[in-house]
């Protein structure tokens, strides 16, 4: 697993014995059940403690369709783009917070014969005004613990844990 942060965005990336298109089924999933995006436990204790604070967050269950689709809500997200033939999922966290909250996971080919795929996901937080900006810099073990453990979860999804 690789891994790297700056102010904004924490990331990791791996690689998988999975084809792209294989992963890309798995990393979009708009199917019905339990889903990586929704129900990794630092997302799911993020959405309590947005609705402790009144926020907007709610639990959506994914739409029960192979793919998701722009504007879906799932989990505490809404679903900004879903590009399969770039393999690109954006969404943007629907929470109280000082700022915007974006989630992006992509799935690439990897290897000389493309059987394999790297998964790459980032957490940027993009703060708005002075209480924003203290927010970025309080926040970030608090991004790294989140988009560590979110990610550990996608894999084990990927691998079928």
């Amino acid at each position: 697993m690789h891994r790297g942060r700056t102010l904004h965005t924490s990331w990791r990336s791996a690689h998988v014995a999975l084809a792209p298109e294989v992963a890309w089924q798995v990393v979009a999933s708009g199917a019905h059940g339990p889903q990586w995006y929704a129900d990794a436990a630092p997302l799911r204790i993020r959405g309590l403690l947005d609705r402790v604070v009144r926020g907007p967050a709610r639990h959506h269950p994914p739409p029960g369709r192979p793919l998701l689709a722009p504007g879906d809500p799932v989990g505490l997200w809404q679903v900004d783009g879903v590009d399969a033939d770039e393999r690109v999922l954006a969404l943007t966290a629907r929470v109280r917070a000082p700022g915007e909250v974006r989630l992006e996971a992509t799935v690439t080919p990897h290897g000389p014969d493309g059987t394999a795929a790297t998964v790459r996901m980032s957490i940027a937080f993009t703060p708005a005004g002075a209480l924003g900006r203290g927010y970025l810099v309080a926040d970030l073990p608090a991004r790294e613990a989140v988009t560590e453990l979110t990610f550990r979860h996608l894999i084990g999804s990927l691998r079928g844990d």
